[in-house]
């Protein structure tokens, strides 16, 4: 269920039936001439809704935001600091377990390592501090890579080219517009250069134009099916913890 479409008296129902809530989390950043600034939040929002049509659990209410280094100076990136995005996240793991819940499903649309690592933290300062919650944390494009190598999709594609389109073009294909091309970007290497756009100045990280509907829709599935299974890992292991 979406938690910002239920009532307070429906939440106070779910907090006795449901186990896992999920954190959606993306970005809001360029993707080329192709896709919309909010596309790591679209995707990974969109298979999460799919997770919970065959599996109840919360899903949170989606954040937009993430941490945005590459894509920093291009138009249209909004980036939240490193800092700002822990102590978010953490509030909202504090606040969750206050109102009963112990399972979190953190999953980020957005794969920016740096953002990544905060989203990380910001999970393992929590448990440190209440370590009888399960915490699970990934971005997308680290759960997809099996389905990937399947589809032959080579592992230099990694923003906004021929997996990321994909997905949009199932699952949002209303934003997808023309003018997608092959680009990569040229960053110095160990390098933490200020004029970004210098060395990347599309947001294409791979071909958009070899995307299609049907591997979209092949990566989706594997995904929803990925989660569920691990939903029930957490909450199995969670009902043996309060057997103990």
């Amino acid at each position: 269920m979406l938690m910002e479409e239920i009532t307070s008296v429906a939440f106070e129902k779910a907090k006795k039936e449901v186990k896992t809530v999920i954190f959606p989390v993306g970005s809001v950043e360029a993707h080329g001439p192709h896709l919309p600034l909010a596309t790591d939040l679209y995707t990974i929002y969109e298979v999460c809704k799919k997770v919970s049509q065959k599996k109840k659990v919360l899903i949170a209410p989606p954040l937009y935001y993430g941490l945005c280094r590459s894509t920093g100076s291009l138009p249209g990136t909004i980036s939240l600091t490193g800092e700002v995005l822990k102590k978010l996240m953490f509030n909202l793991f504090h606040q969750f377990y206050l109102a009963g819940f112990k399972n979190f499903m953190v999953l980020s649309g957005h794969a920016g390592g740096t953002h990544n690592a905060y989203l990380i933290d910001a999970a393992e300062s929590f448990i440190s501090i209440v370590p009888y919650c399960n915490f699970f944390v990934a971005d997308i494009f680290q759960l997809l890579k099996p389905c990937l190598k399947e589809l032959g999709i080579p592992e230099e594609d990694s923003h906004a080219g021929e997996w990321e389109t994909s997905l949009m073009l199932y699952l949002r294909p209303d934003l997808v517009k023309e003018g997608g091309f092959e680009d990569y970007p040229k960053f110095p290497k160990f390098r933490i250069v200020s004029d970004k756009e210098k060395y990347w100045s599309t947001g294409i990280w791979g071909d958009p134009r070899k995307a299609s509907l049907e591997k979209g829709k092949q990566m989706v599935d594997w995904l929803v099916q990925f989660l569920i299974k691990e939903i029930e890992k957490m909450e199995q292991e969670l009902e043996e913890k309060c057997f103990l």
